[in-house]
């Protein structure tokens, strides 16, 4: 890319992204009477929850395999991860003058504590110790996020000031009848309040008997892949060369700037820089001619069929990203529906002989425990159920998928009936498609519906297993059955009849899927992956009523049903169409940021702000069911306002009742909010907004890692007609 002069750091915009995936824990600490804990782990930006993963119930080695991609903020200053015993949030103050020696502590709340009770809460205290010296807070009833607001003293005398040891705060849940209840303990060393008299923060709650710095394998251990990406964006202007040397590559195909950039990636790295293009020639209105480019290259290079996109290619990663880019919405209204059933049936299913155990199953016959024999016809019965309606599913979608899928599938039917026109390949054509829709579409989200974010908890072990039977039986279906009988679980073969009686209907399905106009498809450059009048997320959340007359926190929740587009966050009594919506145009949102649980004394609770033309701010705070719903529709309203120009730099993360506000107690209901706001903090998804900068800059840094590369290629091909001097493809000067 050809700069004029240098490019200050001012005219640049610095872009960061973290790539995580939290694998699993082994020998984490028992938090329950049973021995056993069921953990989870939390992930912290700047001491704001972004993720949480699933829950695993009774497991003190719990395997998650959970990824993410967050979005920073620049200037954020602490990342954390970590298996959650609970976390306080006090200030030690060290008192000395001429009339008294003394430790303050003000306690002020805790959150995610252990549940200890049967209601699954607890009814939590603190208490502070140091040497013979304690005090207690108040007990706070049926919480695991108490707030105290309790300062407590401890008189000390003089030559305890020189005492080294330790200043311990812990938490207990309080008992009616018996011994109380262990919830976790701090330990500060004296020494540090000599250094620095005021200490406040939050602080991790720690297993009794371990301590932070020598707690090692006592507290278990997080396994964690984790990449951090910083990038310096340029002003547009200098990507321009970039971006019209991408876009001649797919409208003139004699150069192949694409071959070159699929020579200098990594396996590892292909799946980024797949999406990355997916994304970039979205924005160009020219995602179909670039997926048309790749599947040609890769189609006309296989002589095999049997072969054909079987491999991680940069032709296959981006069919498979551009799908999950256009295509989640359309996935959600198929799947949906049947993998809720499965979840809710729970049924125990097994088919193979080796992994049927009949102390798990329920009673099928009221002659005595179920054989093995039953279990596998209840199994197979029930499959053939959940498949019948997979496959019903799909196969009556056609109206559903987005034309633009079906447009790019119309393309890859045309080149491989091109290359493989012989009557013994007539399958092909299909299994191409298929390939992609039913083995790397469906049956994925079929295997771990979270990580399409069907479901927002992992199966259970039984669970787990149906899916996974029914996505090898989807697999099956998506190749048309012709490799049924020569794998090795021969146990299947109970479902081969279905699989095979579902052939034909897949066959015609494909056919009407790609029956479509591509000129009546207009291509148009965009911003957003969905155009604005698409919604991108809705459900049922709780709206809390602001006006009027305030009513107790349990009664101001009210149901709502909310829709989510680029241009409006609405919302309802009911889904009915008849029904009158209230509406905030996503332009007017200023702040979207979480609020504190002792706000409404309501856990997973939201706050959206928007102000009007007339400079008047109003504000909807709105209740999830859990922690992993709130992340999604912070991040999905933060993604839809990511642009506006009105975002503030503060907020109140409490409410404003009583007169004053909950968080820093001021009484002016239009002081300045006292807390910075997290808008740019989201999880990266499927429904990021395009940012063709941000983009172009990584396909630059993947050309530039490959400099070496593609300078020995060019100097090997020098026929070649790609011209790297006509683009000026030279490093930019910062």
């Amino acid at each position: 890319m050809k700069t004029s002069g240098k490019t200050t750091l001012s005219e640049m915009a610095k872009n960061t992204s973290l790539y995580f995936r939290i694998v699993e824990g082994r020998s984490l600490p028992a938090k329950d009477v049973s021995g056993t804990s069921d953990p989870y782990c939390i992930v912290k930006v700047d001491n704001e929850v972004v993720a949480r993963t699933a829950t695993v119930w009774k497991n003190l080695n719990p395997f998650w395999g959970e990824e993410y991609t967050l979005h920073l903020p620049t200037g954020f200053h602490s990342l954390s991860f970590y298996e959650v015993q609970g976390e306080i949030h006090l200030g030690l103050e060290l008192l000395r003058d001429a009339k008294r020696i003394g430790l303050r502590c003000h306690f002020i709340e805790a959150r995610d504590l252990a549940p200890r009770d049967i209601s699954g809460t607890s009814d939590p205290f603190a208490r502070i110790l140091f040497n013979n010296h304690s005090a207690e807070t108040s007990i706070i009833k049926k919480t695991r996020f108490p707030h105290w607001s309790e300062t407590l003293e401890l008189e000390l005398e003089t030559w305890e000031l020189t005492e080294g040891g330790n200043v311990t705060v812990e938490v207990w849940d309080w008992d009616m009848v018996g011994k109380n209840d262990f919830l976790g303990k701090v330990e500060i060393p004296f020494a540090c309040l000599h250094k620095t008299p005021v200490l406040q923060g939050w602080f991790r709650l720690l297993p009794l008997g371990n301590h932070e710095d020598d707690a090692g394998g006592k507290l278990g251990a997080l396994r964690l892949k984790v990449r951090l990406v910083e990038d310096r964006i340029l002003p547009s202007m200098y990507y321009q060369p970039l971006i019209d040397l991408l876009v001649e590559s797919v409208i003139s195909p004699d150069s192949s700037p694409l071959t070159m950039l699929e020579e200098v990636t990594t396996v590892e790295s292909r799946q980024d820089v797949a999406m990355t293009l997916v994304k970039i020639y979205l924005g160009q209105g020219l995602v179909v001619p670039f997926l048309d480019y790749l599947s040609t290259r890769e189609v006309n290079h296989t002589s095999d069929p049997n072969t054909l996109f079987r491999s991680n290619s940069l032709a296959s990663k981006a069919m498979e990203q551009f799908m999950k880019a256009v295509g989640m919405l359309y996935l959600h209204e198929v799947l949906k529906p049947i993998i809720n059933r499965i979840f809710e049936e729970k049924k125990y299913i097994e088919l193979d002989p080796c992994k049927i155990d009949l102390n798990r199953t329920r009673r099928i016959s009221f002659k005595g425990a179920a054989s093995e024999a039953e279990v596998r016809e209840s199994s197979v019965e029930m499959l053939q159920g959940y498949l019948s309606s997979v496959v019903e599913s799909i196969v009556g979608s056609v109206a559903q998928c987005p034309p633009v899928m079906r447009v790019a599938f119309k393309q890859l039917h045309k080149r491989v009936e091109e290359q493989f026109p012989e009557p013994e390949n007539e399958d092909v054509k299909y299994l191409a498609i298929s390939g992609f829709f039913f083995l790397r579409f469906f049956a994925p989200a079929i295997l771990t519906p979270k990580l399409f974010h069907l479901r927002d908890q992992h199966a259970d072990t039984r669970t787990s297993r149906t899916l996974l039977l029914l996505a090898k039986a989807v697999q099956s279906v998506g190749n048309l059955g012709l490799q049924l009988g020569h794998g090795k679980e021969l146990w299947m073969e109970p479902l081969h009849p279905i699989i095979l009686c579902s052939v034909a209907s897949v066959k015609d399905f494909l056919d009407k899927l790609i029956d479509i106009d591509q000129d009546s498809v207009s291509e148009v450059p965009q911003r957003a992956v969905f155009l604005p009048s698409v919604t991108v997320k809705e459900g049922y959340l709780q709206k809390h009523k602001t006006e009027g007359p305030q009513l107790l926190s349990r009664f101001a929740f009210k149901k709502r049903y909310f829709w989510l587009s680029s241009e409006t966050l609405s919302y309802a009594k009911t889904l009915d169409l008849w029904q009158v919506r209230s509406s905030i145009p996503i332009q007017c949102v200023c702040v979207v940021e979480r609020v504190d649980e002792n706000a409404f004394q309501q856990q997973h609770v939201m706050q959206v702000v928007a102000k009007d033309n007339d400079g008047q701010i109003h504000t909807i705070y709105i209740q999830c069911k859990n922690v992993n719903e709130l992340n999604q529709w912070l991040s999905a309203i933060r993604k839809a306002s990511i642009y506006n120009e009105r975002m503030l730099p503060s907020f109140h993360p409490g409410a404003y009742r009583s007169g004053k506000w909950t968080c820093c107690l001021q009484a002016n209901r239009a002081t300045l909010g006292c807390s910075r706001t997290h808008s740019a903090v989201t999880l990266g998804d499927w429904s990021d907004p395009l940012d063709p900068d941000a983009e172009t800059q990584t396909i630059y840094k993947q050309l530039l890692q490959g400099r070496d590369k593609l300078r020995s290629l060019s100097l090997s091909h020098s026929t070649d007609s790609f011209n790297y001097s006509k683009y000026n493809c030279k490093e930019p000067t910062y």
